[in-house]
């Protein structure tokens, strides 16, 4: 069971490093509409995952409450919320500085943004982990609601949705200094995030079983804020938005196929 814990906690930065990788594969930055894709195809990955493998579990497990069954995945969610909303203030994020980089000028404006960029992955990869290290605890529990085809499923839709992640990280960073080690260096820092956050959600949530509905619907709440306040936004600037919505759709259906499947 230990194994099977490590390794699906390290399966998601794995993603990230292979996508960090195309650095050196890549000669160019990526386009506007390949980015715009992937950040809408990571969008419906990471709202279906907090559907079908967060908060469905975290209702099932108080089904006891009867009609109240919701409550306790109603409040793990608005925690989630507001948490990242706290991190929101605490660490900028990317899309202050959307439109800033295009029209000021000089070198300076343009690494500051892709910093920006490195900083708000790394911000969304803090929940992604936690969602992880959630259903592994669970798992660990021997909770009935959360089950090894169910963990596996939400890790490999987050190691997916890492992939384009580690991409989108690591190209712009070799198009602004023309480094590759550095830029998959800090492609891969941007990830290593999770599994650490993963590792200490499974430490804590494990010894609070009765807990487990909120930690999941926490861990929803997180994401989804990720989401909307960062991945949609994106998928969405400029023409051609669609290209985003097809995305999301794809990745939301692959998601979701994967969890029924696996669970």
């Amino acid at each position: 069971m230990i194994n099977t814990i490590i390794w699906g906690l390290m399966i998601p930065f794995i993603g990230t490093s292979l996508g960090a990788a195309c650095v050196f594969f890549l000669k160019e930055d990526l386009k506007t509409g390949i980015q715009r894709a992937l950040t809408g195809f990571a969008s419906g990955v990471m709202v279906a995952a907090s559907i079908w493998s967060l908060i469905v579990p975290a209702i099932e497990q108080s089904a006891e409450k009867g009609r109240w069954a919701f409550l306790p995945a109603f409040i793990g969610f608005w925690l989630g919320i507001l948490f990242l909303l706290l991190l929101d203030h605490i660490i900028p994020h990317l899309h202050r500085n959307i439109g800033q980089g295009e029209q000021a000028e000089g070198p300076k404006t343009r690494l500051d943004r892709t910093i920006m960029m490195v900083l708000a992955v790394t911000l969304h990869n803090i929940p992604e982990g936690m969602a992880v290290g959630v259903v592994y605890a669970g798992l660990l529990a021997g909770s009935g609601t959360v089950t090894a085809g169910g963990a596996l499923a939400l890790t490999l839709g987050i190691a997916i949705q890492n992939f384009p992640e580690g991409a989108i990280v690591s190209m712009p960073l070799f198009a602004e200094e023309k480094r590759k080690a550095k830029a998959f260096g800090l492609g891969i820092l941007s990830g290593a995030v999770e599994p650490v956050f993963g590792g200490l959600t499974v430490l804590i949530a494990s010894h609070i079983v009765p807990a487990m509905p909120y930690f999941l619907s926490f861990a929803a709440g997180a994401m989804l804020y990720v989401v909307v306040e960062e991945l949609i936004p994106e998928m969405s600037a400029g023409e051609h938005s669609n290209i985003g919505v097809i995305s999301f759709a794809a990745g939301f259906s692959l998601m979701m196929a994967l969890d029924v499947a696996l669970g």
